[in-house]
């Protein structure tokens, strides 16, 4: 990689949102699966430690799931609930901060994504809005309205915990096809009660999970929302199609508690509507007012995408183009996904400028915890 310009703005202190940070990089989410019945070990609290220690301003943990039966869609997806897989997030929390770092878990519920077979001994069949997986065929029946509730309550209580063990500030995972976003989802949300219809009604499940994790809180403990437009089964997936309709979709969700925007995209550097070069992250924040976190395809020269599709490798890329939008304010802070998954030292080789040492990002990363 080559580096013309100063990375100096990345490493500028941030104060936002009720955050405060060293500097402007994130460790975005990253699904890893290495938590044997959802207990997470020594081995994840010196997996984040080390990013911590090599200089990472926020680490957002990898999904941890919320206490329903049919959260997950993995096995070795940690847990968010129970005394030893808290006990255990307890601990990767106490790592994080001996290296002087600051930590939040992202709290997720995958919804209609979860596929039975994968989880041999549970009864438990997925749920969404509608009952409809991401291709709009039906699986189950739709969501009670109490079954609703309970899922709202599930989300505070893990936002409780994080708060209670010590954790910097929770994400709520509203992205990429799981719960949240398929009420989002016209194709996934056929409801016409109040939970559907017009985009407002669609965004009434996240904004009452948003105000209880608030009330679960308090009103100084940082709250970050991520969504996104895409979806795994369609890449061209719009919530919404116009900067109008970006705004009306932001406004009960900024209104309902969030601090920060996490705006995922599979490439940072492309516009998201005609006619200007912001990118969702950039829109997010020019609407709101609020700080936001950019995030696709940082430091390397192919999307994830194209990882699991055609089993392609990904090389260190230049990261000029994001200093520049980081300078001229269009975001707040930048998450930094595989490159931090394949080499934890990243962030401080591109402090010091050591770039000729960074590593290319390859499938077996994601076979380890390095």
């Amino acid at each position: 990689m080559t580096i013309t310009k100063s990375a100096a703005a990345l490493f500028k202190p941030f104060e936002g949102g009720r955050l405060t940070l060293e500097n402007r990089i994130v460790m975005a989410p990253m699904t890893r699966q290495f938590s044997p019945s959802g207990i997470p070990g020594p081995d994840v609290a010196e997996y984040y430690r080390r990013r911590a220690a090599n200089g990472v301003g926020l680490i957002i943990t990898e999904g941890t799931i919320i206490n329903h039966p049919a959260a997950a869609a993995d096995q070795g997806i940690p847990h968010f609930y129970g005394e030893e897989a808290l006990e255990g997030w307890k601990r990767v929390v106490n790592a994080v901060h001996e290296a002087g770092g600051k930590i939040a878990p992202q709290i997720w519920h995958t919804g209609m994504a979860r596929e039975m077979e994968k989880f041999p001994d549970s009864n438990a069949y997925p749920v969404g809005p509608s009952g409809l997986n991401l291709t709009g065929k039906p699986v189950s029946e739709p969501l009670t309205i109490e079954e609703i509730h309970g899922l709202v309550q599930a989300y505070a209580q893990a936002a409780a915990d994080a708060k209670r063990i010590g954790f910097d500030a929770v994400e709520i995972h509203g992205a990429h096809g799981y719960l949240i976003d398929q009420f989002f989802w016209e194709v996934t949300n056929k409801r016409t009660d109040e939970y559907g219809g017009d985009m407002l009604g669609r965004t009434r499940f996240a904004v009452e999970v948003i105000e209880a994790v608030r009330a679960a809180v308090g009103p100084d403990f940082p709250i970050i929302f991520r969504f996104s437009q895409w979806k795994p089964t369609n890449y061209e997936a719009k919530l919404a199609a116009t900067p109008q309709e970006l705004e009306r979709f932001q406004a009960p969700l900024s209104a309902a508690g969030v601090d920060i925007f996490h705006a995922s995209t599979r490439r940072f550097w492309e516009p998201e509507f005609e006619g200007s070069d912001l990118n969702l992250a950039g829109w997010m924040r020019k609407l709101t007012g609020k700080p936001t976190i950019t995030v696709g395809s940082v430091g390397l020269d192919s999307d994830f995408i194209s990882l699991f599709q055609e089993g392609k490798d990904a090389g260190a890329a230049s990261i000029d183009n994001l200093i520049e939008r980081v300078e001229r304010g269009e975001f707040d802070l930048v998450a930094v996904g595989r490159a931090l998954l394949s080499d934890p030292a990243w962030v401080s080789k591109i402090r010091d400028g050591r770039t000729e040492e960074l590593k290319p990002f390859t499938s077996e990363a994601l076979a380890t915890l390095t």
